[in-house]
């Protein structure tokens, strides 16, 4: 399709379901009457923009007033033909009021998953008449269907020829199947079923994966730059903690002491300022919830990547940003290189942090629950990352195999120690009957502990294969 075609369509829909007045409005979390009604108009909008033979509608009236649940049913209604093609709606609904009952043309009753009825509306009235179950005149059919065949509370059943609900459901049942409706529909069922399948029409409304991708990343990106707490409140909180963290070791030195001080610094960056990264957990299960709505038929799994896409820029900056006010306040290496290396590694960190929280979103789809799981997985990682116990003394059965190898924290913490603290640097050395200096390279090897036989890059190649794998688990 070109752009106008879809432009076109897209007009089309929003005409039919009457949202011309409402193109402009940014309806979410909007909470007024109108506000609810658009959005269940967009929601019904974005359904039947492909043009289905077959619509299904869970509650479309739901959390709307009489006024509002006939204006969307009426449209609704008006979509049955158009184009020339006939468009089959179904739609459970609770308690509809007279005039949007008498929308429908087909009614289906259902009671503990038997069929108490199946039929034309303008015969309901009559199957449960002889039955012994008349509508009053001044009552909405439905609530008296809805009534008589509610077994939740017997006390208050209608007067009939049964005696408790579960009588009277077993009798309408039973005379139904009996019934003339019953045998027609059957009829029409057989009829239907002895009917050779015809290919399904492709219309050519589904987008290429590519267009699938764009308009997600795209949509995804203006949501986050909405949201004041997806990314920009944790990005004032950054600033702050780094600001803190800057001026607490400002200027560390090179002395015996700033040894110390600069893995204390670099650790409480890899675990901490990373750990920030479950406050835009809700707003993940928010997606998730989108997701597990819109990729019935709309897009694939695979397109879902947008998501990270447009992830990247925000995170990018909250870790440019931060991470420059904390690097320069301390004073660790004064070159670039140095700098950069600081940079990538700590955006690879956020990276696999929220790859980490949207592998739990979509698991755990409660956002408190969400949040504490989240923080007990990073909290054990924090722990076996070999700072708070060196590699060396952790338990061997468990903590140092597996869970040392496994947890993110010993890449990052390694990167840093090797590309800032001590690279090429030389420290007094204050311990007694030692020489009167020590280098970087033992400090790493024998205080620190660090594995020394490959390049910092590669515990920055380690990290993005894990951001990688988690994202192609999300997927």
């Amino acid at each position: 399709m070109t752009i106008s075609e879809k432009k076109d369509g897209a007009e089309m829909t929003i005409r039919e379901m009457g949202l011309q007045d409402s193109m402009y409005t940014r309806i979410e979390g909007g909470v007024e009457k109108d506000l609810v009604v658009d959005k269940r108009g967009v929601s019904i909008c974005i359904e039947i923009l492909t043009r289905p033979k077959l619509l299904f509608l869970d509650e479309p009236t739901s959390g709307l007033d009489s006024a509002a649940s006939y204006h969307v049913m009426n449209r609704i209604v008006k979509l049955d033909r158009r184009d020339g093609s006939t468009v089959s709606d179904i739609a459970s609904i609770h308690q509809p009021s007279n005039e949007v009952f008498e929308l429908f043309h087909n009614l289906c009753l259902l009671s503990s998953g038997k069929t108490v009825y199946f039929g034309p509306v303008s015969m309901a009235k009559q199957f449960f008449a002889s039955n012994g179950f008349p509508c009053p005149s001044l009552r909405n059919p439905s609530d008296h269907y809805l009534r008589t065949i509610n077994k939740d509370f017997d006390d208050d059943i209608e007067q009939g020829l049964g005696g408790s609900s579960t009588e009277v459901i077993y009798n309408l049942v039973r005379s139904y199947r009996s019934s003339g409706i019953c045998k027609q529909v059957q009829q029409q069922v057989f009829k239907i079923s002895q009917q050779e399948g015809c290919p399904i029409e492709k219309k050519g409304s589904q987008a290429s994966f590519i267009t699938q991708s764009i308009v997600l990343t795209r949509r995804s990106f203006v949501n986050m730059y909405r949201d004041l707490g997806y990314y920009w409140l944790r990005l004032a909180i950054y600033i702050a903690l780094c600001l803190c963290l800057g001026t607490i070791f400002h200027d560390v030195g090179f002395t015996f002491g700033s040894i110390q001080a600069r893995g204390s610094m670099l650790v409480f960056v890899a675990a901490f300022l990373t750990f920030m990264a479950i406050g835009g957990f809700p707003s993940f299960v928010e997606d998730m919830k989108i997701f597990e709505r819109e990729k019935l038929g709309h897009y694939g799994v695979g397109a879902f990547v947008g998501n990270t896409f447009s992830s990247i820029p925000y995170l990018l900056f909250i870790s440019l940003v931060p991470g420059a006010i904390a690097y320069y306040l301390v004073g660790l290496q004064k070159s670039f290189e140095y700098f950069t290396y600081f940079l990538i590694l700590l955006f690879t960190c956020m990276m696999l942090v929220k790859s980490l929280m949207m592998t739990v979103a979509s698991i755990v789809p409660d956002f408190l629950m969400g949040i504490i799981i989240g923080a007990g997985i990073q909290g054990v990682m924090m722990l076996n990352g070999g700072f708070c116990r060196l590699p060396n003394d952790l338990a061997k059965p468990f903590w140092r195999y597996p869970m040392y190898y496994i947890a993110f924290h010993k890449y990052a913490n390694q990167g840093f120690y090797k590309n800032d603290q001590f690279e090429g640097l030389t420290f007094p050395n204050n311990q007694a009957g030692g020489p009167p200096t020590i280098i970087g390279d033992e400090i790493l090897r024998n205080i620190l502990q660090v594995e020394m036989g490959y390049s910092k890059w590669i515990d920055v190649a380690i990290l993005l294969g894990l951001v990688v794998f988690g994202n192609y688990q999300n997927g």
